[in-house]
């Protein structure tokens, strides 16, 4: 079976399908029409596939606010189902030639086992390199948007020979010249792995080219450990000149940068320590002004407490990842409304909610 027969294989799309059906995306009137009769749109879909006839069908466009302001662009629901059961097939081939210590939108990995790897590092060089060991901290600037399509095309021909496969991808991918010159569709479900194989050049020369060991990645934000001041600015330089004669990409000036190894590193949403984690600034910040906010928000009818719970205990499951203790016994203190159970969640006491407040 080829690699485009398993992508339109009957069970991989109604799996696909099944995939799109989760959340709050179900609900949406183009979702809503196809689930009508979800047997005969599912033929007619992987039937276009095989004879060549499918056509993307555009993007909605809108803007998200956390965790910071972004455009999104997400595809028509067919064409959602369709990248699904591309990424589905397409994990399968591409996740075996990704680096160990490539954590993004991979499956069972994610930030926690990031940070974990990030400290674990941070550990042994210390143990290894002593005092004199450096960071190297890489951050690429506007990495989404600045991703040359053509360059991501030739790399995908290296690692996929199955030219079916390959018309597909490079539609889905070329749909992005609705949008701009460059840059993958931060709505499309194919951006993530594309964006993994794209920075994969680069992980593959760090550390089969220039021998780093203690390199994590996740998305564009990069952590290197290296034993002097020195191997540290050459590391910068030699991974900034493969950026840009390579991928075609530029490093963020004011976030790329070498420091010693004793002043930790923060990133990946902690601040990140040999011996320790904590919450980030901006963390703390967005849960005590959401803490002061909720009080109100429950009194004016606004929000219910089980949204609260769900909110407040969803960073909580975040926090617990770092030393998070003596803040959290804070932010009770400072809000009478929350209190913890003796499992360790957050519940509101609604009878201490009212009136307009901070909110």
């Amino acid at each position: 079976m080829s690699l485009f027969d398993e992508i339109v294989d009957e069970e991989n799309m109604h799996e696909a399908y099944r995939q799109t059906q989760k959340g709050k995306a179900k609900y949406k009137n183009d979702a809503m029409r196809f689930r009508q009769n979800e047997t005969y749109n599912l033929k007619k879909l992987k039937e276009s596939l095989v004879n060549g006839s499918y056509s993307f069908g555009g993007y909605e466009e809108f803007w998200v606010y956390e965790p910071k302001e972004r455009l999104i662009h997400a595809p028509s629901y067919k064409d959602k189902i369709v990248q699904i059961a591309v990424n589905n097939v397409l994990k399968k081939v591409l996740y075996p030639k990704f680096i160990h210590d490539s954590y993004a939108c991979i499956d069972n990995k994610g930030t926690h086992k990031c940070v974990d790897k990030i400290q674990k590092n941070l550990r042994q060089a210390k143990w290894k390199f002593g005092d004199s060991a450096y960071i190297v901290r890489v951050d690429i600037k506007k990495f989404f948007y600045t991703i040359d399509r053509n360059i991501l095309k030739n790399i995908m021909c290296k690692k996929i020979k199955c030219s079916k496969t390959l018309k597909l991808l490079f539609e889905i991918i070329d749909s992005a010249d609705l949008i701009s010159e460059r840059g993958m569709p931060l709505g499309n479900t194919l951006s993530q792995i594309s964006a993994n194989l794209y920075l994969n050049e680069l992980d593959q020369y760090c550390k089969r080219v220039l021998g780093v060991k203690y390199y994590v990645r996740y998305a564009d934000d990069i952590t290197a450990i290296v034993r002097t001041k020195a191997e540290a600015v050459r590391l910068l330089s030699q991974m900034e000149e493969f950026l840009q004669e390579k991928l075609a990409l530029n490093v963020n000036d004011k976030k790329s940068k070498v420091f010693p190894l004793a002043q930790g590193i923060n990133t990946v949403g902690f601040k990140i320590h040999p011996t320790h984690k904590l919450l980030r600034d901006d963390s703390k910040k967005k849960v005590k002004r959401k803490a002061r906010k909720i009080a109100a928000l429950i009194g004016s009818g606004r929000m219910t407490p089980n949204k609260a719970e769900q909110m407040l205990n969803s960073w909580k499951g975040h926090a617990d990842n770092g030393d998070s203790y003596n803040f959290i016994k804070k932010l009770l203190s400072r809000n009478e409304h929350i209190f913890m159970t003796d499992k360790g969640t957050f519940k509101i006491d609604s009878t201490k909610c009212g009136g307009e407040g901070d909110a």
